[in-house]
């Protein structure tokens, strides 16, 4: 990754922070208990990375993660990114530790 790109995603990912803290973006990412897979293919959304690449590393099937990442695009939380159309995250999250009441800071 060039310097420009490095730079356009921290920006992205200060600005998102602000839009889309990351209790919200949780709650759209990874809504329930056991969204390991969504947070893990949500995650594996780094402007560089096949979606094909992403389904088989996430353990998710095509047609599901084609769903989530629409979803994601609607929600506002991912775009895509290149000639390739790569999915890219507004920034990632890192798992809940699992305390009541703790954020994901």
């Amino acid at each position: 990754m060039d310097v420009n790109a490095a730079l356009l995603k921290a920006i992205l990912a200060t600005v998102a922070r602000t839009a889309f803290p990351p209790d919200v973006l949780y709650k759209i990412v990874a809504p329930t208990a056991g969204s390991d897979k969504q947070l893990l293919a949500y995650n594996l959304c780094d402007g560089e990375t096949p979606q094909a690449e992403i389904g088989k590393k996430a353990r998710l099937d095509n047609g599901n993660l084609s769903r989530l990442i629409t979803k994601w695009i609607e929600a506002g939380v991912l775009v895509r990114v290149g000639s390739e159309r790569f999915p890219l995250h507004v920034y990632p999250l890192a798992k809940l530790s699992g305390k009541a009441g703790s954020s994901p800071r």
